[in-house]
């Protein structure tokens, strides 16, 4: 897992979803410093390259949670 050098915002990211998985919209709005959803999905995307990352479906929803 590649988890050197990240950004505030992802770091921001990560520590909301470190204690139970949350949806996308869910992560949006407890996350300060990233107001766009397209922000963020670019902010998961690196994330999940990076392996700290990783999303489940439960009936039908994304699920984001920390690896």
């Amino acid at each position: 897992m590649k988890l050197n050098n990240l950004t505030e915002q992802q770091l921001s990211v990560l520590n909301v979803i470190k204690d139970q998985p949350l949806t996308s919209f869910q992560i949006l709005k407890k996350v300060e410093n990233v107001n766009m959803i397209l922000s963020l999905y670019n902010i998961m995307d690196e994330l999940k390259n990076r392996g700290a990352l990783k999303t489940i479906t439960k009936e039908n929803v994304k699920y984001h949670i920390a690896s």
